[in-house]
């Protein structure tokens, strides 16, 4: 009897790791058709008590959603012009940045008694010689279509979640009424309308728990990545690093990549400030003031006002962003938290022991 058991639980945790790594293949491989699927129903969750209010005054729905619409085209167009013009600035100062790299390289070679020609007269302007500037221009129009793309995907899915939610979560109501029935069709009239409610109440409890998360997820995670972009560019600002603001906007967007993001805000700008300045003690001093400036917002703030409402693992969160980004890239990782915190909501209502035993080890209490 033992043998049996052993047996199956063998059989089961293959035929369930089968079925997960299949899952990853079949996301990644579909990827162009369910990110902007997936962006657009956190863009729907985002903007859902906006459209309730608008609709609750009785504003038509193609009105809201043209609303929608517009405020989303207008900060992504304010975004996307912002982050061109300050690279477009960033490349005319190129010039002056290769030649105090180049003699940052030169210097530091001779001082350590480097005789290697590539060091003693180094370029970086020979080594961008050597790149396929038309496949790297290719590969540029290549993404830029494919972003272009998917953007125009991510409205359509957009439109018809905002007109055809209603219809869907009815349909989500019904197929777990089904579902309950047919585990208890032994039950009397009255019990049965019972578990309906019950059904329905529990599903209702789940998606409202999901939207009420994400919400507080994205508007928090906002909040405290526009408190440190700003502190950043401040800080920037009084020590004389060059693009302050720009640098600022990089430290809003990568966090929200958690641990991955935060190493990448804070190299960038001290790569700069060493070219910049040449003088390793002043680059310390910005190194550790934006370590500083990040641990209080994204080790103390955040965890306060995030980790216990989303009530995550900081591994399970760590191993999300590694999944999601293995899966989906750059985009799966700024995913990755709101996604975990989903699946982990779903597992927690499920009567399976072995899918709360899953959830208790994703829950940070």
């Amino acid at each position: 009897m033992k043998d049996k058991i052993d047996s199956s639980s063998i059989r089961t945790f293959f035929i369930v790791t089968v079925g997960l790594v299949a899952s990853g293949i079949l996301l990644s491989e579909l990827q162009n058709i369910l990110l902007p699927f997936v962006i657009a129903s956190f863009l729907f969750i985002l903007f859902s008590p906006l459209n309730t209010f608008l609709t609750g005054k009785k504003i038509p729905l193609w009105v809201v959603i043209i609303l929608n619409i517009i405020v989303i085209g207008f900060i992504s167009f304010g975004v996307i012009r912002f982050v061109v013009d300050s690279l477009l600035r960033f490349s005319d100062d190129m010039p002056n940045y290769f030649t105090r790299l180049n003699y940052m390289v030169r210097k530091a070679a001779s001082s350590i008694g480097i005789s290697d020609p590539y060091f003693r007269y180094f370029s970086i302007q020979k080594i961008l010689t050597r790149l396929d500037y038309k496949e790297l221009a290719g590969g540029i129009f290549s993404s830029a279509v494919n972003l272009m793309g998917s953007i125009v995907f991510m409205l359509f899915f957009f439109i018809f979640i905002v007109s055809g939610h209603k219809a869907i979560l009815t349909a989500l109501k019904r197929r777990f009424t089904e579902l309950d029935f047919l585990h208890h069709h032994t039950d009397t009239q009255e019990a049965v309308t019972e578990r309906e409610k019950e059904s329905e109440l529990q599903l209702a409890k789940t998606l409202q728990t999901i939207t009420e998360q994400i919400q507080k997820y994205i508007i928090s995670k906002i909040s405290i990545n526009l408190a440190a972009g700003v502190t950043v560019a401040f800080f920037l600002l009084i020590f004389k690093i060059d693009f302050p603001i720009m640098w600022g906007i990089a430290t809003f967007f990568l966090n929200f990549i958690p641990s991955i993001g935060s190493a990448v805000a804070l190299v960038l700008p001290t790569l700069l400030a060493i070219i910049q300045f040449e003088s390793f003690s002043y680059t310390i001093l910005i190194a550790g003031g934006m370590g500083f400036i990040q641990t209080i917002f994204f080790n103390l703030i955040e965890p306060q006002l995030i980790g216990r409402r989303l009530n995550l693992n900081p591994i399970a969160i760590l191993l999300s962003v590694l999944i999601w980004g293995y899966i989906w890239g750059v985009l799966g990782m700024l995913l990755a938290v709101p996604l975990t915190a989903i699946l982990k909501i779903i597992i927690s209502n499920s009567k399976n022991p072995n899918l709360r035993f899953i959830a208790d080890l994703m829950s940070q209490q």
